[in-house]
């Protein structure tokens, strides 16, 4: 017996100090593995200060200036939802699929862990998740999805720094606003969209279930009518089964049919506009910012008007389309295009060459850009050509020439003479300058030129003042593309750009101020910062206001009896000024126009300078386009005129010598003159003692009516 219990004495001794050996191996272990968390936690996770800086990518928005959405760049079509703005039937779904326990737990579900844990020992594989939505929020964020141990150790981690430093409402709101729920959406609200075209509080519990069951797959999910109805249907069960409704709920809503929208692929409103913004936006803040910054941008631009800009360009062009297919073979090699077949060398297809247009609206008095049009087809060509085309301008460039002589002592009352002049260029050719009707008309007044478009009047008043002298007027009125001091320049043969155009003719409306154009009006960050304010206007006198407003004058002329007088017979009555302009062999068609609130600028023609057609000129193509665009942009304002500055004066003059009237000379114009500049000298035509006296030279001379001394007409 003695030996017995020594026996067993030892043997108890043997186990008890096995245990303790065991114990001390498995707590080396366990603080070596402790101790390996320790650096995880520590090294490898993400740091409290980027869980308090998370900042999910968003969508930057363009906004016209009545707040109409305009486009949207993002590389995550995202738009982030307060907690308080989210459904509650779509957190319950989602706490019904994914985590009930979510608001009894710290991170991790220790139970549910365990439980999944046997469950996969058993079945010998990955059978049941466990992972909280605090540990899938933690994996999007910082972690990757490879189903490794260390992965699961460091999400089960950082979920638990999550649930430290954020409240459960702010992990909720973030899953719900960064999880990708497919086709392309990325958060709640865009996929509200995606699938529904609803914002986010118009959804259903249908609709919650079908969102909250794309989270395990979206992309395999949503192509399938079929899966999609079935991880919707599971969802619904989900909610039932946690009580969130009764099963005769239940069962009616499982049998109801998906409602979804086909996805959508919208280029936006505006795409020339937006993508002159986006342009803008890149350059400055760089690509990031752009496509993840969640930048708001207020521009100028007004969708009514835009939308009517659009359509009437359209209308136009395919009318000129279909006019050049039916008058010209598909043959015809200076109307169509060969498209070569990759798979064929050699062979190809013959297709119809594009008539283009471009227009561009500027608000006179701050230089908002109201409307744009860079192209026929922004799906088909990217290339802007209101703001990127180099144009010849033709006779669109001459009111530089005239304002340059307006303002250097030339009189609207100057006698020129439209007759045929032989110039010697240097090393070409001598250039017989010619007008668009190879006719000359004699001697005329510069009005008469302008009104007329006469090329020889324009071309002999800028060899009198100096090219020079004309390209310093064009670049102070802001003309920015280099002009060629030559006799040509007179009819416009140096290139110039439509937008820059447009915004130098609004110095005439503007009495000679400057104003720069502006498309964008304020850029505000994801917080609401101001980051860019354009609201200021910035203004330059760039001509006195008395030669702006001679050239105001004399471009009314050109409108209500000149070779603008199309847009009187098309319904536009309002006082305005403005100018045709064709280029070398009809290759470019213009009208710029404005009134004292608007200015808007059109332009037609091919991209690689086709003729347009013989006698297609800017009044026939430019000028209907222009004529809508401003009857629609005036339909809400006030009918002003031009306004008369101080040193403004008007008197009566002959047309056959450009001096004051007298009562025997037969053609009199009532003209405009700087006070300082009237003509003294009466008409040496028509020698009277007598003035012609209209309404100008009784104020100019103060003449009492009943003078003996004048001719009352």
């Amino acid at each position: 017996m003695k030996n017995v219990f020594n026996v067993d004495a030892v043997d108890g001794r043997r186990i008890l100090r096995s245990i303790i050996i065991l114990a001390a191996l498995l707590l080396i272990l366990a603080s070596i593995i402790s101790y390996w968390l320790y650096l995880v936690y520590k090294e490898d996770l993400p740091s409290f200060e980027s869980l308090h800086n998370i900042e999910p990518s968003l969508k930057t928005k363009i906004y016209a200036a009545d707040g109409t959405l305009l486009q949207e760049f993002y590389n995550e079509n995202r738009a982030l939802v307060p907690y308080n703005k989210i459904p509650r039937q779509m957190i319950d779904m989602l706490l019904a699929v994914e985590d009930r326990e979510f608001f009894d737990h710290w991170g991790i579900n220790i139970p549910r862990t365990i439980k999944a844990f046997m469950i996969d020992v058993v079945r010998w594989r990955r059978a049941q998740g466990a992972s909280t939505i605090t540990q899938q929020l933690a994996r999007m964020l910082f972690l990757h999805r490879q189903k490794t141990v260390e992965r699961k150790i460091k999400e089960a981690l950082t979920a638990i720094k999550l649930e430290r430093t954020y409240s459960k409402d702010e992990i909720l709101q973030m899953y719900l606003n960064q999880y990708y729920f497919g086709r392309g959406a990325y958060g709640i609200s865009a996929a509200a969209r995606a699938y529904f075209n609803k914002s986010v509080d118009e959804l259903t519990v249908n609709d919650c279930a079908l969102l909250v069951g794309l989270l395990k797959a979206p992309s395999r999910y949503s192509d399938s009518p079929e899966q999609s109805l079935k991880i919707r249907n599971s969802s619904l069960y989900s909610y039932y089964d946690w009580g969130k409704m009764s099963r005769r709920q239940y069962d009616s809503l499982r049998v109801l049919p998906l409602d979804l929208t086909s996805p959508k692929s919208e280029s936006g409103r505006a795409p020339y506009f937006t993508e002159m913004v986006r342009q803008y936006l890149l350059d400055k803040f760089g690509e990031d910012v752009l496509y993840t910054g969640g930048l708001k941008v207020i521009t100028t631009l007004d969708w009514d008007l835009q939308q009517t800009a659009e359509a009437e360009m359209k209308q136009k062009l395919d009318g000129m389309q279909a006019y050049y297919e039916r008058i010209y073979s598909i043959n015809n090699p200076n109307y169509t295009l060969l498209i070569s077949d990759p798979n064929r060398p050699g062979a190809g297809r013959r297709v119809y060459k594009e008539i283009q247009g471009a227009s561009v609206t500027v608000e006179n008095d701050n230089g908002n850009i109201l409307s744009l049009i860079g192209g026929k087809s922004f799906a088909e060509s990217k290339f802007n050509r209101a703001v990127q085309a180099l144009r010849q301008p033709g006779s669109s460039f001459k009111p530089f020439v005239y304002t340059a002589a307006m303002d250097n002592g030339y009189h609207p009352s100057d006698i020129f003479y439209d007759d045929p002049i032989v110039l010697t260029i240097p090393g070409s050719k001598e250039w017989r300058p010619q007008n668009f009707d190879d006719e000359f008309m004699g001697e005329m007044t510069l009005r008469d030129g302008l009104r007329l478009s006469r090329n020889l009047i324009a071309i002999k008043l800028l060899l009198k003042i100096n090219p020079d002298q004309v390209i310093f007027y064009a670049n102070k009125m802001g003309i920015t593309t280099p002009l060629q001091p030559v006799a040509s320049l007179a009819i416009g043969t140096s290139e110039v750009r439509l937008i820059d155009i447009t915004s130098a003719y609004t110095v005439f409306p503007n009495g000679g101020i400057k104003v720069p154009y502006r498309y964008i009006l304020k850029i505000i960050d994801r917080y609401g910062n101001v980051l860019e304010d354009n609201t200021n206007i910035h203004k330059e006198e760039v001509l006195s206001a008395q030669t702006a407003y001679i050239m105001v004058n004399m471009l009314q002329s050109v409108v209500d009896n000149g070779t603008g007088r199309g847009a009187r017979s098309l319904g536009f009555m309002r006082p305005a000024g403005g100018k045709t302009g064709t280029s070398d062999n009809f290759t470019d068609n213009w009208f710029i126009g404005f009134t004292p609130q608007i200015t808007t600028g059109v332009w037609v023609g091919f991209d690689d300078k086709t003729s347009i057609g013989k006698n297609q000129t800017g009044s026939a193509n430019s000028l209907p386009i222009w004529t809508a665009i401003m009857m629609k942009a005036h339909s809400t304002l006030p009918t002003l005129d031009f306004n008369v500055p101080d040193g403004i004066v008007f008197a009566d003059i002959c047309l056959n010598s450009g001096k004051l009237a007298t009562d025997r000379c037969i053609d009199v114009r009532r003209e405009v003159f700087k006070a300082d500049d009237v003509p003294t000298e009466t008409c040496p035509v028509h020698p009277s003692k007598r003035l012609y006296v209209g309404p100008s030279n009784i104020d100019r001379f103060n003449i009492p009516e009943d003078s003996s001394d004048v001719y009352h007409f």
